[in-house]
């Protein structure tokens, strides 16, 4: 199952037929507590009150070469430790792309991926993705 949402899936294609040209800027993780609409890329973001919770840069060098049409990190990738309030439940990373990215609650969301367990995250904790653990798919 893809991972990919509509708003990549379009920006390929549209840069595979030569319709326009598709580069992302540099990439960011942000953490998400619900996920409406995977694949329309609306999901309920962390909150950043009192958590100290700001999404992480997920540049070229975190990633290995694709393969099989899956590509995985091969960083790890560290939020901050947790504020005096709770992240929540931490249920799915998206992958951020495009103008704004580096933002709360901005850019475009073009990879929604559920964790395999998610994750409750409370005051003092860090939420890390290690080299390897996350894996996204275009097939």
């Amino acid at each position: 199952m893809s991972n990919a949402t509509n708003a990549l899936e379009n920006s390929v294609l549209d840069h595979i037929v030569g319709n326009a040209t598709y580069t992302p800027g540099t990439l960011y993780i942000a953490l998400a507590t619900a996920v409406t609409d995977a694949e329309a890329g609306t999901f309920t973001e962390v909150s950043q009150t009192n958590t100290d919770y700001v999404r992480q840069s997920a540049a070229a060098s975190n990633w290995a070469s694709a393969s099989g049409g899956s590509v995985t990190t091969s960083a790890n990738i560290e939020f901050p430790v947790c504020g005096s309030a709770n992240y929540g439940t931490v249920t799915h990373v998206v992958v951020v792309g495009g103008t704004g990215a580096d933002t709360y609650g901005g850019g475009t969301p073009i990879i929604i991926k559920e964790l395999t367990s998610h994750k409750t995250v409370e005051s003092g904790d860090t939420f890390v993705i290690n080299s390897g653990n996350l894996t996204v798919s275009l097939d």
